[in-house]
């Protein structure tokens, strides 16, 4: 009896979803902890070379961050997909 673990397809639509929730949550908190303590969190440093209009505390560069960390989730997963399958064939 075969008792390999059943086939699982990726899909990119769940995928995206998931990889940008989960960036703009990290996003986020970063932020967040960069408010509670500036003189130990410096990740906006980080973030400025990753995101086109980010800006430390402005609230046009914390929009253009957070679209930009949810863009990023989706250029991953349509990526990673076809990637996925190509390989996993």
């Amino acid at each position: 009896m075969d008792k390999s673990p059943p086939e699982t397809t990726v899909r990119v639509v769940p995928l995206g979803l998931t990889l940008s929730s989960f960036l703009l949550v990290t996003y986020t908190l970063c932020i967040v902890f960069g408010l509670l303590a500036p003189e130990t969190f410096h990740m906006h440093s980080a973030w400025a070379p990753l995101l086109p209009g980010f800006e430390w505390l402005t609230p046009r560069g914390v929009l253009f961050g957070a679209i930009g960390a949810y863009s990023y989730g989706w250029y991953i997963a349509i990526l990673f997909v076809p990637l996925y399958r190509l390989f996993n064939r």
